[in-house]
């Protein structure tokens, strides 16, 4: 194997690495579907029908993963998300 092939491997592998974060949201009693919807749409950019799809996932499953990525650019949102109240956390 090459330097060069070496050093794009170990490049992806750390890319990889990097972007294995999720912010995941777990359902609770108390917030309404309009909040969640809401509070995803302000805060993680998602679309209308993402966020209500991404809603309707938590209440019947339990959890969803609502954004992925590095955890630098996900602890703003998930500070925004503890912020409105929701049930969420980063693995």
């Amino acid at each position: 194997m090459s330097t060069i092939e070496k050093v794009q491997e170990k490049f992806l592998e750390k890319e990889a690495v990097d972007v294995n974060n999720e912010i995941v949201l777990h359902n609770d009693d108390v917030n309404t579907f309009d909040h969640v919807i809401d509070t995803l749409v302000r805060v993680c950019k998602h679309d209308d029908l993402q966020a209500e799809q991404c809603a309707l996932l938590v209440h019947y499953k339990g959890k969803c993963t609502v954004k992925t990525g590095h955890i630098d650019e996900l602890k703003p949102q998930w500070l925004g998300l503890i912020d409105a109240g929701l049930n969420a956390e980063i693995i």
